[in-house]
């Protein structure tokens, strides 16, 4: 595999999973980090996915691990990492005889990521749960929405809240064992991540600036000059001119002169204004009022699908996607000056190669023959 990135170097442990612990696998991976997942010999993808974006850049075991030999191959293998990646319910790594504490034994410095929705402890920790569960506990469901609280997708509670958070942690204790020798355990539930996301808003609610009311707020889609309106394509722009100077270089764009849109402090009003504000921009396509407002300060920008993102100017001079194995995906981030990361150019035959992966963390050809004719491992 490659070696290019500020992680490069780390060797990364990684039991598969759903969701966040693939994410944080591949944001480490991303990064440069030799990340070996191990798989359920015959585990599938339920989604039915031929190219997975999350569990790119790395290797792939198939182990059994109901077989004392590929528990004790693990074990091994975990002796020789940085840091091991698990996103189990609490209980189920202990089980396996693969815990943390088995696993800190074999090696004193081991990061041991574990990530959860509900977190290690707590009366909710052994039940099951998805993204909206978590985010709804934590407040961040109710504040986003209209009538009704919305999904943001699975971003706050799975990525941001969950994976994000994961990576994160695993590279501050990565910092920290290679200052003290010693390894420990990372907790990161998505309960307590899309809490951390809410930062700002319970800052705001906490000095009374923000009501606990969906789209009656500044960020919520109730102040008239930061939501997404319909244009005459049936196409949507966002606007988000907050500050003075953007706010009256939008509607010096728009040529309105309208003395109550342009001090919409009464926020009984809201309401109104946005109508009125909704009625002109309903007047032109979404690409007319984007050439009206390009190169300003005005805050505004189109709002892409899936298929267009891609294709805007700015992403491709930035190189904001790739497309790898013929699949468009966001490429690695952030940037780095020095050691900046990359993908390969296409996946790596060893990449699902149980043998292969293997032996390139340590494993001899009569080791790996004699998993094999166990049934250990896999094709």
């Amino acid at each position: 595999m490659r070696n290019a990135g500020p992680l490069a170097g780390v060797r990364v442990l990684e039991i598969a999973g759903l969701g966040p612990a693939p994410f944080c696998s591949m944001l480490l991976a991303d990064m440069g980090a030799d990340v070996l997942r191990v798989g359920r010999i015959g585990g599938r993808d339920i989604l039915n996915q031929r190219h997975d974006v999350l569990a790119r850049g790395r290797r792939f075991a198939a182990l059994d691990l109901k077989k004392p030999e590929a528990v004790e191959t693990l074990l091994r293998l975990a002796g020789g990492a940085d840091a091991l990646i698990e996103g189990f319910r609490p209980g189920v790594m202990e089980r396996l005889g693969l815990g943390p504490e088995i696993c800190l034994a074999r090696n004193p410095k081991l990061v041991y990521g574990r990530m959860t929705g509900w977190g290690q402890t707590g009366p909710l920790a052994n039940t099951a749960g998805h993204d909206i569960t978590y985010i709804a506990l934590s407040g961040a469901l109710h504040a986003i929405g209209l009538e009704a609280p919305v999904p943001p997708l699975n971003l706050v509670g799975d990525f941001g809240g969950g994976g994000m958070l994961l990576a994160f942690g695993v590279v501050c204790a990565l910092l920290e064992a290679g200052r003290s020798g010693k390894g420990q355990v990372v907790d990161a539930a998505m309960t307590d991540g899309s809490a951390l996301l809410m930062a700002m808003i319970y800052s705001l609610k906490g000095n009374g600036a923000w009501q606990d009311r969906r789209q009656d707020n500044l960020l919520d889609g109730g102040y008239p000059f930061y939501g997404t309106y319909r244009c005459a394509d049936g196409k949507w722009l966002a606007i988000g001119p907050l500050e003075p100077q953007f706010h009256r270089e939008f509607l010096d764009r728009l040529a309105i002169d309208d003395e109550d849109l342009r001090h919409p402090g009464d926020r009984s009003r809201w309401p109104e204004l946005r109508r009125r504000l909704a009625a002109v921009l309903e007047e032109r396509s979404r690409d007319e009022w984007c050439a009206l407002f390009e190169g300003s300060d005005a805050c505004v920008a189109p709002v892409l699908d899936l298929e267009e993102a891609p294709r805007h100017p700015h992403n491709r001079a930035r190189g904001t996607f790739v497309r790898r194995d013929g699949v468009t995906q966001p490429a690695p981030a952030p940037r780095f000056s020095r050691t900046p990361p990359e993908l390969a150019a296409k996946e790596e035959d060893t990449a699902t190669d149980t043998a292969a992966s293997l032996a390139a963390w340590g494993l001899s050809a009569d080791d790996i023959a004699a998993l094999r004719a166990s049934g250990a491992i896999g094709p």
